[in-house]
């Protein structure tokens, strides 16, 4: 059994005098609810329901954490009370481990409805209790609808056992909570769950314990939220009663919180029945009793609280947005990195099919080789007028030449997209490595091009080769074309448009052109220019080209999407926040129009002061 010592006179009492208000006992205890206010706080869960925050940045896991606690406010308990303003008055009983909190349950409603021991946690699942009268508006789970009820005492958290007590006065109920700072991970989640939903919070410590940290964090929350709170004293030594009290006062007075009723409980014993003598716990007990009887002062107690939850929603709302901003720009950022390394990608493409790079060795090798000897190249533009004959052994009677040509064509772009592409992909996984929300998102192979890159690349120049050819072909349309070309194989000449694509973007070769392909741009380029006339030459080249590069850029997006279909998954809705904001201040209008500020503003009614003066 727990022991006390005899209290003193007068230790029983309250310490610290009640809130003070000027609330009026005889208004009507439903009041204004606001038609607007509970479309106002549906739009809102909507809104906090909608809002994600997958990628790991700092404010991540509060912003969940948040969106978590308000959504489990606004159905446990905003929405239920607004629609019932007059139901009866949830006490939620909360504190520390070992506290007594179940045995001042007891001893309040004299009768043994919750489990009350040594063993640590004792109460496992929250244990209801109310009047017989009340039963029905609490049974009916629209206060704390996740729960589910039973008559019975259970180990199971997520249940919610129901008692009633005839010597508990009706319109008012006592929930005791898990222990605030129980060891179980559930029981700490599910106090605070069930504090959330409280119209009045009765925090019960202890004179060991009254100054841990645990208790002040969540009174410091019940102050945010403008929630009513009593607090209880118990196990106060008899010589220790005027020295702890009036610390804790002190305490409670420095948060904020001096306006807050304090009831000391001395040390004592417990009967058979684990409750405890009337005479200590009668002065809270009359509280209760003429709280319960003040229809008025419920309705000041439930309005408060309620005013309070509401207006703590929009600072609670405006985090949750700023968090939802920052998934937006950490997503755009990691998108910047990734299209940043693709495009540049794209640039070394294009640069080199500008600057001749792609004409040397092997490709240069074969369009000699292709095209006829060293001093067919010294004589061609002289002899410009004999080009067709000799073009034409070349086709016909070589036709080797051709497909390694062909061949070491496809060889060299494969090479440079390879290239570029393994090189794009190291930049974009560096640069998601180094934020915080790209690290997370990041899989070793996304540092290397996707394993079917060789053979997408492969198959892009081969579609691409027979695009050139195809494009050739259909310039054979035009009457004049046909009549400069007949004699010409389709592939000798595309072939040549392949050769002018590597060798300058408008066709007039520079001075390092001319160096880097052994005089071969020349050639390629007087080849054309006498099939098809210099205009011919630049449209039909510009149009290869293009081609070429709008496959790149299709293949290079492909696997850039690697990347940006992680953060596509990621990705919040683009107006996440300003819908979070918008809703928030529809609630804060809707909160001003139904009269719950004003009815706020006013305290318990000053008839509900403590008796026995104020420490």
């Amino acid at each position: 059994m727990t022991t006390h010592g005899d209290p003193a006179i007068g230790t029983g009492s309250p310490a610290v005098a009640a809130r003070t208000g000027t609330g009026d006992a005889g208004e009507d205890p439903s009041g204004p609810s606001g038609d607007g206010l509970p479309a106002a706080l549906t739009a809102l869960r909507a809104a906090i329901g909608a809002a994600r925050f997958p990628l790991a940045l700092p404010s991540a896991e509060a912003a969940r954490q948040i969106g978590a606690s308000l959504t489990a406010q606004l159905d446990d308990y905003l929405l239920p009370r607004l629609a019932r303003l007059d139901a009866p008055l949830l006490v939620v009983v909360g504190g520390s481990t070992g506290a007594g909190k179940s045995t001042l349950v007891n001893s309040l409603v004299q009768a043994r409805v919750s489990a009350a021991g040594v063993l640590r946690p004792t109460t496992r699942s929250p244990v209801l209790v109310c009047n017989p009268a009340d039963s029905g508006w609490f049974r009916q789970g629209e206060l704390l609808p996740g729960l589910t009820r039973t008559n019975e005492p259970s180990e199971d958290p997520g249940t919610l056992q129901l008692v009633t007590a005839p010597a508990l006065p009706a319109g008012l109920a006592f929930l005791d909570a898990p222990d605030i700072d129980s060891v179980v991970d559930a029981n700490r989640a599910l106090a605070g769950q069930l504090l959330a939903a409280a119209d009045l919070w009765l925090f019960v410590t202890t004179a060991a314990r009254y100054a841990d940290a645990v208790p002040w964090e969540l009174l410091h929350t019940a102050r945010a939220r403008g929630v009513v709170i009593a607090m209880v004293l118990d196990r106060v030594p008899a010589e220790a009663t005027d020295e702890v009290a009036a610390h804790l006062a002190e305490m409670l007075a420095e948060q904020g919180l001096g306006a807050a009723p304090l009831f000391v409980l001395p040390e004592t014993w417990v009967d058979g029945q684990g409750l405890l003598p009337d005479k200590v716990t009668d002065p809270l007990g009359s509280w209760f009793s003429r709280l319960a009887a003040d229809a008025g002062a419920r309705a000041a107690v439930v309005r408060q609280t309620l005013d309070g939850a509401l207006a703590a929603l929009v600072p609670a709302v405006a985090g949750l947005a700023d968090a939802a901003d920052e998934q937006g720009a950490a997503a755009d950022a990691l998108d910047d990195r990734v299209v940043a390394a693709y495009q540049g990608a794209e640039r070394v493409v294009e640069q080199g099919l500008r600057d001749g790079r792609l004409l040397r060795g092997e490709v240069l090798a074969r369009w000699q080789e292709f095209v006829g000897t060293g001093e067919f190249f010294r004589t061609l533009e002289a002899r410009i007028g004999r080009l067709r004959d000799r073009l034409l052994a070349a086709v016909t009677g070589r036709p080797a030449p051709a497909t390694e040509l062909r061949d070491a064509i496809e060889s060299q772009l494969v090479t440079l997209l390879r290239g570029v592409a393994a090189e794009a992909a190291e930049n974009a996984y560096t640069g998601w490595r180094a934020h915080p929300a790209g690290a997370a998102l990041l899989d070793p192979p996304l540092a290397h091009p996707g394993t079917d890159f060789p053979d997408r690349a492969e198959r892009l120049v081969r579609d691409w080769q027979r695009g050139v050819l195809e494009l050739v072909r259909s310039e054979g349309a035009d009457r004049r074309f046909v009549a400069r070309t007949a004699a010409y194989a389709v592939n000798a000449t595309g072939l040549a448009v392949m050769i002018a694509v590597f060798a300058s973007t408008a066709f007039i070769p520079t001075g390092l052109e001319v160096a880097t392909g052994a005089g071969t741009t020349v050639a390629g380029q007087a080849v054309l220019q006498a099939i098809f006339g210099d205009q011919a030459v630049r449209t039909l080249a510009a149009k290869a080209r293009g081609d070429l590069l709008a496959r790149v850029r299709e293949l290079l997006d492909a696997e850039a999407t690697r990347f940006l279909s992680r953060t596509a998954t990621a990705r919040p809705a683009a107006d996440a926040g300003d819908a979070l904001r918008t809703a928030a201040e529809q609630v804060e209008q809707a909160r001003h129009r139904s009269g719950l500020v004003a009815a706020g503003a006013a305290a318990l009614p000053p008839a509900l002061a403590p008796e026995g003066g104020a420490r």
